[in-house]
């Protein structure tokens, strides 16, 4: 796999980290990649405190990008994107850090995946003489049977409620991107089917990360309160008076 060979210093770095939590920390396989999990999770805390930042902003800004919607969206989409990108541009919000966090998993996932199948992992993780835990059968082999099932049902569950979660913070999504967001984990579900257990266990792990972090944040940082229609009206400024038309002479 050549993206695993161009991650081979990421490999490297995942390789001692989860056998120090299985020969020295103790726990079972499974658990020592849910540790793994959380333990780049909890790295990756103050660029995803960044995206949460940024999507409060859009937050924020969400009754003028209704307005923008109406004014431009259907007559003009353009124009529309233009003006969103100056609103951006004018109140210091990045959109893209929103999705910082879920693309530097990307690398780790595929590192992790070409960790799973090498074959100096595998004779490890098998010569320990128990190569899963958690009901996992041995997470560097495809599940199978009632295995497989299971993990993918928590696989999808868990994709689609931390996506949902994390979309209801994005004002600024669409139809079409909530629909991907459903669409996302059955595109991918033959592949983990296919891939070795430990990899569904990183990912239902991530997932649960993702909805705990969540609700955190709406604990320690509640959305801005929107405000009344009535208020929003007043707050409004007033349209620019009708332009007088010069009489001819």
């Amino acid at each position: 796999m050549a993206a695993a060979n161009v991650l081979q210093p990421l490999i490297d770095v995942l390789d001692p980290i989860i056998k120090f939590l299985h020969d020295t920390v103790g726990l079972n396989w499974a658990l020592a990649i849910i540790a793994l999990t959380f333990i780049v999770r909890a790295a990756m805390v103050p660029i995803t405190l960044r995206g949460i930042r940024s999507m409060r902003r859009m937050q924020i800004l969400a009754p003028r990008m209704k307005e923008l919607q109406a004014k431009y969206q259907k007559s003009d989409p353009q124009r529309f994107q233009r003006e969103v990108m100056e609103l951006y541009r004018k109140e210091g919000v990045n959109p893209l850090s929103s999705c910082l966090t879920f693309a530097l998993q990307i690398p780790i996932f595929i590192a992790l995946y070409g960790l799973l199948r090498g074959s100096g992992f595998k004779s490890d993780v098998l010569a320990s003489g128990s190569p899963g835990g958690l009901g996992v059968h041995s997470v560097v082999a495809n599940p199978e049977g009632a295995e497989l099932i299971i993990l993918i049902a928590l696989f999808i569950v868990s994709t689609i409620a931390s996506m949902q979660v994390t979309m209801s913070m994005n004002p600024t999504a669409t139809p079409g991107q909530r629909y991907i967001m459903y669409l996302f984990p059955l595109m991918i579900v033959p592949f983990m089917a296919n891939a070795p257990a430990g990899l569904s266990v990183y990912w239902i792990a991530s997932s649960v990360w993702t909805l705990g972090q969540q609700y955190v944040v709406q604990r320690v940082m509640p959305p801005p309160p929107q405000p009344a229609p009535e208020e929003a009206r007043k707050a409004k400024p007033p349209p620019p008076p009708p332009r007088k038309r010069k009489r001819r002479r």
